[in-house]
């Protein structure tokens, strides 16, 4: 997005993928969240219109691979480490354990406070460039709208036929910028699974909603389409602390069953030590762990980390690999109804395409 908008003249944000000038002064980013690069090659004859765009780059996702994460990352334009978002859920430092659900959020934390970086949009709409948020109208007032999408004019649609007018009308005048969001993808393939019918018929809607926007934007606009994470279908279920020690000195879980956040009972570093070594004997390659300074260290959330973004994360992460899942014995049920996960480092859930079309009417 930086890119994106340095294309439309914001001179504080530089061109890094090589957007060169917008041709209309009109750009589009549509986020089909829990679209992977993966899809494009795999369930092409799906989504034939996808298929003809123009593959301008795969990108990498920011860690955790996840939607609190990424949209986050792309809005601000930094790393997880400066805006501090660390994942789908996090515990509230000094809050007495609890714990900060990023989508549904909490009143009892001020958004601007929690992601305090200034977001595009807001540099954006004091360039004068229109900025515009096209989403479902539940998720307008969100804190997690207030955290990573203000600045821009949100206008709420719930069926492809408003979300394609209200598309097309903010992109009318020049220079103006259009984010939409769509979730149907990534909400079949947690249900059913990726690949599954829902799944199909999601990515067809897709396909079929893109098509439509080709044809009704002002000429001269630039459809971006990407995504804030791929997606895999689960093989292993471990269910945290269920015949095993694996909860042993963990006093709060949070994160995702892909990535997770364990919060311990001590703050001593041999506690860290103890708990990495109890989970390495019980799962060995079903996992990947760290301690919170040696993630600082290795980079996993950029190279500069904030002291309110390090106080966020967990004593350890544990980062299940494969297809296994690590699920919350409270929500055990909930999470492990689910098929499709992500947030983990793999390479299906952290890659996801930039596609490109330039529209000519």
């Amino acid at each position: 997005m930086p890119s994106i908008f340095s294309s439309l003249g914001l001179t504080t944000a530089h061109d890094s993928i090589n957007c060169g000038e917008s041709p209309s002064g009109r750009e589009l980013v549509f986020l089909v969240d829990g679209l992977g690069a993966d899809v494009l090659s795999k369930f092409a004859e799906v989504a034939p219109t996808l298929s003809r765009m123009v593959l301008h780059g795969t990108i990498t996702t920011s860690f955790p691979s996840t939607t609190a994460t990424s949209l986050a990352t792309l809005t601000t334009g930094e790393m997880p480490g400066a805006h501090g978002m660390l994942g789908y859920t996090v515990q509230v430092p000094r809050s007495g354990g609890r714990v900060l659900n990023s989508l549904k959020w909490d009143e009892r934390v001020d958004p601007v406070i929690w992601q305090p970086v200034p977001t595009l949009f807001e540099r954006a709409s004091a360039a004068g460039i229109a900025t515009t948020h096209v989403a479902a109208k539940r998720y307008e007032n969100t804190g997690f709208t207030r955290a990573v999408f203000r600045g821009a004019h949100y206008k709420g649609a719930n069926v492809s036929a408003d979300l394609i007018s209200e598309t097309v009308a903010a992109l009318q005048k020049s220079p103006s910028f259009v984010y939409l969001y769509v979730n149907d993808v990534d909400s079949a393939g947690h249900s059913d699974g990726v690949g599954s019918e829902k799944w199909l018929a999601a990515l067809k809607s897709v396909d079929e909603l893109v098509q439509a926007l080709m044809q009704k934007l002002p000429n001269g606009t630039r459809i971006w389409l990407t995504a804030d994470h791929g997606m895999i279908n689960v093989e292993e279920k471990i269910i945290l602390g269920q015949d095993n020690e694996l909860l042993t000195d963990v006093a709060v879980i949070a994160g995702e069953p892909r990535m997770r956040h364990l919060y311990l009972s001590s703050d001593s570093a041999n506690a860290e030590n103890e708990v990495i070594a109890r989970w390495q004997s019980a799962l060995g390659a079903k996992v990947t762990m760290h301690t919170r300074q040696s993630a600082i260290t290795a980079g996993l959330f950029g190279p500069n980390v904030s002291l309110d973004a390090s106080e966020r994360a967990g004593d350890v992460i544990a980062i299940a690999q494969a297809n296994v899942v690590l699920l919350d014995p409270e929500r055990a049920d909930k999470e492990g109804a689910m098929i499709g996960h992500h947030g983990g480092d793999s390479v299906i859930e952290s890659s996801v395409p930039l596609l490109l079309h330039s529209v000519k009417n």
